[in-house]
């Protein structure tokens, strides 16, 4: 959809390059240059990388597999490289937020994650490891320890992060992103109730202005 075409509120949001630089910045402030693990743990995420990569997607709601099924797309949501099939993992109406952006229903989600292609030549996870819990009948959680990288202007941006799935009847309802491994700031994680709310508002407006000039979550066409 042609920027003229957007409503009146959206065409006041930050523009694309604006919002650019802000995550460019947000990554950069979460970073650590150098990630150091212990030898055994390293050893358990490129285990863990490599199951991976190697899943069956067969039994996609069996809580024993279900990440099986989960990270290969993640890994691909994270890497630039997402099709439209990619975010058939997620509810129609499931949520996706980090530090810089809160996403509500799949079309968002779509926006949010296309659009890291438009920030960074290249990203990626490079080291997970997952936890399941389950929580009742046809209600998981998934955590993934991990560490992505993002390449800005040439230079490598790596950052510690925290992946926190909410998944019901195999799919995904919610989706945290939790940089540096902390709690996303919000009215219920900050002493001041309306800073809360403000960075709430904050990463809403970032989200709607992402939306707006991603084509609001159109897919882009295949290649070739």
């Amino acid at each position: 959809m042609a920027i003229a075409h957007v409503p009146y509120y959206l065409s006041k949001a930050p523009p694309l390059l604006f919002t650019c630089r802000l995550a460019a910045n947000r990554i950069s402030e979460f970073s650590m240059e150098k990630v150091q693990y212990p030898e055994d743990k390293r050893d358990n995420m490129r285990e863990a990388e490599c199951k991976g990569k190697e899943a069956s997607e067969s039994n996609p709601t069996d809580v024993n597999r279900l990440s099986d099924h989960i990270m290969p797309r993640l890994l691909n949501l994270y890497g630039s490289r997402a099709t439209s099939q990619d975010f058939e993992i997620y509810h129609a109406d499931a949520s996706f937020e980090d530090p810089l952006m809160c996403a509500r229903g799949v079309k968002q989600i779509k926006s949010a994650f296309y659009s890291l292609s438009k920030v960074f030549s290249e990203s990626s996870i490079v080291e997970y490891s997952i936890t399941e819990n389950a929580i009742s009948a046809g209600k998981q959680e998934i955590l993934i320890d991990n560490k992505q990288r993002y390449k800005l202007l040439g230079r490598n941006i790596d950052m510690i992060s925290l992946i926190r799935l909410y998944v019901e009847d195999g799919k995904v309802v919610r989706h945290e992103d939790w940089w540096d491994k902390k709690p996303l700031r919000n009215r219920e994680t900050v002493k001041l109730p309306f800073v809360g709310r403000m960075l709430e508002l904050t990463r809403r407006g970032s989200m709607l202005a992402t939306h707006a000039l991603m084509g609001f979550g159109k897919d882009p066409a295949p290649a070739g």
